[in-house]
């Protein structure tokens, strides 16, 4: 039996209807004030920072499972998180790493993964680092920018919040960190993905890998020398000599890497436009079905964003400083 507990933040954004707007606040209110218990420690909203502020103050928001020791059990939360989000949320939910026409590199979206439970974290964190080069294509999705196809991931080529791997493994923003204020390892490259089957995939690896008797030689350095291949590339042929040890722990099929979500988004966008896109992406998230729907008319009430402030930014804001402060 495993040891290991896993936790999953998943940060999305709501747009209305190309961007997203202050009154993603209100519906992290109404989730709040739905299950304060859960919401107040389980929720996050996120905002752009310098020159990318003037094309929107808004960026993601974020749902966080609790810590569970078995890869169903994290799946099982995030689910059900998803739902309440459903629930409350008239905008539509983009699971993505960039918005498609934009070129805001502090207005990006991940999926952060925690572990913890090691004997030894030090050998924890090279195994990682060994295959996460490879992991990493099971949820990449940041195929466009500025309205034009990039590659992979314009999110791990350009986002200011993850970055290469340093010497210093407490340091934030790089793709794998030690989380200061958790005590545990964070993986913080992944792109968030609409595709439930997909993290459950990454959750499994990752619990075969830490549980695996082998000493994998991950190295820094060439990790950093594959990074910016993966985020145009994908699937680089460094990445066959991975994929045959993780087979040996996770029996996988190639495709599965060959034909990332990056990919599939591409496509999906290059057929329907920006819009019909994002609502495909939306009806994947709340329903399974990666398809296109009739857009509601939206609208911005300037009551919901003073909800929105005064019924979750106001009340989250002793947690907010609090956590920033121990992450720092």
């Amino acid at each position: 039996m495993s040891h290991f507990y896993f936790g999953l933040e998943e940060e999305i954004f709501i747009t209305e209807p190309d961007k997203p707007t202050l009154q993603s606040l209100y519906y992290l209110a109404r989730l709040l004030w739905r299950s304060p218990g859960n919401y107040y420690t389980h929720t996050a909203c996120n905002f752009t920072r310098g020159k990318d502020v003037w094309r929107g103050l808004m960026s993601g928001i974020e749902i966080s499972t609790r810590a569970w020791t078995k890869p169903e059990e994290v799946i099982a939360d995030l689910s059900h998180r998803r739902r309440d989000l459903s629930e409350v949320c008239s905008g539509l939910i983009v699971p993505v790493g960039h918005l498609f026409d934009e070129l805001t590199p502090t207005n990006t979206c991940g999926m952060h993964i925690h572990l913890s439970g090691f004997t030894d974290i030090n050998l924890a964190y090279h195994k990682l680092v060994y295959f996460l080069p490879l992991l990493n294509l099971l949820a990449i999705n940041s195929p466009l920018a500025g309205g034009r196809y990039f590659g992979q991931s314009y999110r791990l080529a350009k986002s200011f919040a993850i970055g290469p791997l340093r010497p210093d493994r407490r340091y934030r923003f790089q793709d794998l960190i030690y989380a200061k204020r958790l005590g545990t390892l964070e993986i913080r490259v992944f792109d968030p993905v609409w595709d439930l089957n997909r993290i459950k995939l990454i959750l499994k690896c990752l619990e075969a890998i830490l549980q695996s008797s082998e000493s994998y030689p991950g190295d820094i350095d060439q990790y950093n020398a594959l990074r910016p291949k993966i985020a145009r590339e994908g699937y680089v042929p460094e990445l066959r000599l991975l994929y045959r040890d993780l087979n040996r722990l996770v029996p996988l099929q190639e495709e599965l890497f060959l034909n990332t979500p990056a990919n599939t988004v591409h496509q999906l966008w290059e057929k329907n436009g920006t819009l019909m896109a994002y609502s495909a992406l939306d009806n994947a998230y709340r329903y399974g079905k990666l398809q296109p729907r009739e857009l509601l008319p939206m609208h911005q009430a300037w009551l919901r964003t003073v909800l929105g402030f005064g019924g979750y930014y106001l009340p989250k804001m002793p947690y907010n400083l609090r956590k920033v402060w121990l992450e720092w």
